[in-house]
């Protein structure tokens, strides 16, 4: 019979952080990852400020430095006059040292928490296995049914299974868990385009003819999104390329010399939006955390912070329950009852950029209802500076920051977490 203390399905941001956190503090772990690797295209590869914090209270400051990564401080969205960009955001505003999002590939963060999670003896990884059902005696879940890529299955006990898959987990089939949907105006298309010097730095919005782009700075090249009304991929498509490429370069003038780098829809891949969230996150032997609880929108690209902030206030109010062998259902709740609001708060914004600034713009309209009320807001945000601050507080941090177990904290607070050493740190 295989047993663990804690179960971790899905070897994602979430995962890896909570897995790590549970391992320092001597709880036994297992991470069921189904892909042999953690390369995937296309994923976000934000890390707030929250999470450059929490590598530094984790000792991993210097080690994160090393990985090639980029700075954003600013945000940009099309609220100005004719769709104009306008700084939304800026992080520069926040107290340093961590007053900037760095873009690095998941992947590299990845590895990074996977390699110092080994170095735990109560920490495993199992790549290339998938969980294909929960064990379930007497109403609770007792941990999964797995397969690996080769074939071979088994079962995996568990005192308390910890859902991070995403939002096609494997739990999300559990209908007392009760999901929830909120309609989403639009779809993404996510491909790549080459950048120079002279080009915008940061996350760059720009409005065309009923689209929208965001474009992340990633040094050598900007990570694109075409944003389309939803259920619209197969139409565009059939237009043809070419007629792609004409409307993503007037909305973006400066990249039409570029443009011809996309040669194949096959470089172009569809993101289906979804938001939503359980109404419940738990039942006995279960918890959903991150997007297996609550799928984000992309909008403010915040996603992966919420995650990793469920991680890390999962870990604190459940590591002296795992350590003493008994997680009730009042711990699981009180998690929930805690990292609710701010899944609300979160979605409640994002349902209003997408009535607000997304809708209209996709259907030709003016954001913000009127054409006057756009300029108004464009031209407080450009002159008032502090207006700037709350929105860069929360993309940084989101409504509510967590604070890792004392257990696992290695605080080296040198100050150069996050890019500060020399090495492949790019401005």
């Amino acid at each position: 019979m295989e047993q663990t203390t804690c179960c971790i399905v899905g070897g994602g941001p979430a995962g890896m952080v909570l897995a790590l956190l549970l391992a320092r503090s001597g709880v036994p772990v297992t991470v069921l990852e189904k892909h042999g690797d953690f390369l995937r295209d296309f994923r976000g590869d934000t890390v707030h400020p929250s999470t450059l914090a929490l590598l530094d209270d984790l000792g991993l400051a210097e080690r994160f430095a090393e990985l090639p990564q980029r700075r954003v401080r600013t945000v940009q969205l099309p609220v100005g006059t004719d769709g104009a960009a306008v700084t939304v955001g800026d992080l520069s505003v926040l107290p340093g040292p961590y007053n900037y999002v760095a873009m690095v590939p998941q992947w590299d963060l990845l590895d990074l928490l996977a390699d110092e999670a080994r170095r735990e003896p109560s920490f495993e990884l199992r790549m290339n296995t998938e969980a294909t059902g929960f064990l379930i005696e007497s109403g609770r879940v007792n941990g999964v049914r797995y397969r690996t890529t080769d074939g071979r299955t088994g079962e995996l006990r568990a005192l308390l299974t910890v859902a991070c898959d995403g939002r096609g987990s494997l739990a999300r089939t559990r209908p007392e868990l009760r999901l929830r949907r909120f309609p989403c105006p639009m779809d993404a298309w996510w491909f790549r385009l080459p950048r120079r010097d002279s080009d915008p730095q940061g996350l760059y919005g720009s409005a065309g003819d009923r689209f929208l782009t965001a474009m992340i700075d990633r040094g050598d090249y900007w990570q694109c999104a075409g944003l389309i009304p939803k259920g619209t991929d197969t139409q565009r498509r059939a237009a043809g390329l070419d007629r792609f490429l004409a409307d993503f370069t007037a909305a973006v003038p400066w990249i039409a010399d570029r443009a011809h780098a996309l040669r194949s829809w096959d470089e172009v891949k569809l993101l289906d939006v979804r938001l939503d969230r359980l109404r419940r996150w738990h039942r006995p032997g279960l918890l959903c955390i991150g997007d297996a609880a609550h799928a984000m929108s992309p909008v403010f690209g915040i996603g992966i912070n919420l995650a990793v902030q469920d991680a890390v206030a999962a870990a604190r109010h459940l590591t002296e329950p795992l350590r003493r062998g008994r997680v009730e259902p009042r711990d699981v709740r009180r998690l929930q009852r805690r990292r609710r609001p701010t899944t609300v708060a979160t979605q409640t914004l994002q349902r209003m950029a997408h009535a607000r600034i997304i809708a209209p713009i996709l259907e030709g309209r003016p954001p913000l209802g009127r054409e006057q009320r756009a300029r108004r807001v464009a031209r407080l945000l450009a002159e008032r500076r502090w207006m700037r601050r709350l929105p860069a507080y929360f993309i940084g941090y989101g409504a509510l920051r967590e604070r890792p177990p004392d257990s696992a904290v290695r605080r080296t607070r040198t100050g150069t977490a996050a890019g500060v050493s020399p090495g492949n740190h790019r401005n």
